[in-house]
């Protein structure tokens, strides 16, 4: 059975794995990339990778292969308890007749594939805010990356706003802890970046602007905005400039310090875009253990510096008793004071 369709411009320049998403079904990156191995997926009469670009009038091609039935098998694989559907449906900013903007938690996909089961688009299709329509994911948001993701109600909508991603009319702003000191406070990065199509490699430019909100000698909270939209872009930015993302276990040096946080502190933060000459700003509030890591760190330099000042005191107090310049019990009075000031100050800078 062959199935024909033609690319309209508004999918211009998008890849054929997109476009079978926002034209066909929700399908995982698995299935795709199988029927375009096998020729299941020709554009004009050839075999094409998920990589490809379509143009507007391309004919795209399905052989044999039956969407109905695979969309039934995939949904068969996560049914959200009510519980589940009611703390994601908690977790929305705007809902409108024409999309969803809500806050994702860290440690949810958003859609289905062969290495997650839960998603939100299998969540929110059993919401009764979608009981009339279904959900359609319009842009990446990684599993481990909290923050604004925005879910259509309709097809139509779900065009519109891919082409406003896809066309970097979308401006995002993220925020990330990361380890160590920026050697700037603000300004931009370009790179190229290499990934993996299959077995060949591919370089891509990334574009970031980035100014550091805050910073100590353990590790910096920095702003984020991309220009691009490469997979991993932010996070292999900072690991490249020796600044990896607190909780990253992709991109991380061998010394990172597992047992301090278990998340990825990357949080996306902010989304900007306009529709019809109507501005839409989106902002999501930083996780709590966003705040819990960063006074945790505070407390640990407060520590190393009362530590700091206990060895640089009592090296003075031994350098008197050995040039006799100072009464030793004077000394030893000196010590034990600004040592007692110095563990106040730090207890109450932990509370």
């Amino acid at each position: 059975m062959k199935k024909s369709f033609n690319v309209e411009s508004t999918f211009n320049d998008m890849r054929i794995d997109r476009w079978i998403r926002n034209n066909l079904g929700n399908y995982p990156q698995g299935l795709i990339e199988k029927s375009l191995k096998s020729g299941k997926v020709k554009i004009n009469s050839k075999k094409i990778k998920s990589s490809h670009k379509v143009k507007t009038g391309d004919i795209i091609d399905l052989f044999n292969f039956d969407f109905k039935e695979t969309i039934v098998q995939k949904t068969i694989k996560f049914v959200p308890s009510e519980e589940v559907i009611k703390e994601n449906e908690e977790l929305i900013i705007d809902n409108n007749d024409e999309f969803i903007v809500l806050n994702k938690s860290s440690g949810i996909s958003v859609q289905g594939g062969t290495k997650s089961k839960k998603n939100l688009v299998d969540i929110f299709a059993r919401s009764e805010i979608f009981q009339d329509t279904k959900p359609f994911s319009v842009h990446r948001l990684d599993k481990d990356t909290s923050g604004v993701f925005i879910m259509a109600k309709h097809r139509e909508s779900a065009q519109l706003l891919t082409s406003l991603f896809r066309l970097r009319k979308v401006h995002k702003t993220y925020l990330a802890i990361c380890h160590g000191e920026l050697q700037k406070d603000s300004g931009e990065w370009n790179d190229d970046l290499t990934r993996y199509d299959n077995d060949r490699e591919v370089v891509e430019k990334a574009r970031t602007l980035y100014k550091v909100l805050d910073k100590n000698s353990i590790c910096s909270l920095v702003e984020m905005k991309p220009i691009t939209g490469r997979k991993h872009q932010l996070r292999k930015q900072l690991y490249a400039v020796g600044c990896p993302i607190y909780g990253d276990q992709k991109y991380k040096f061998s010394n990172t310090d597992k047992a301090i946080n278990k998340n990825l502190m990357l949080h996306s933060y902010q989304i900007k875009f306009m529709i019809n000459n109507k501005k839409y700003t989106y902002t999501a509030l930083l996780p709590d253990y966003f705040k819990k890591l960063l006074k945790g760190i505070n407390n640990k330099k407060e520590f190393a510096r009362f530590i700091l000042i206990s060895f640089l005191l009592l090296t003075l107090f031994i350098q008197s008793l050995v040039d006799f310049s100072m009464h030793t019990p004077g000394v030893i009075v000196l010590l034990i004071t600004i040592l007692s000031i110095g563990l106040i100050n730090f207890k109450s800078s932990s509370t």
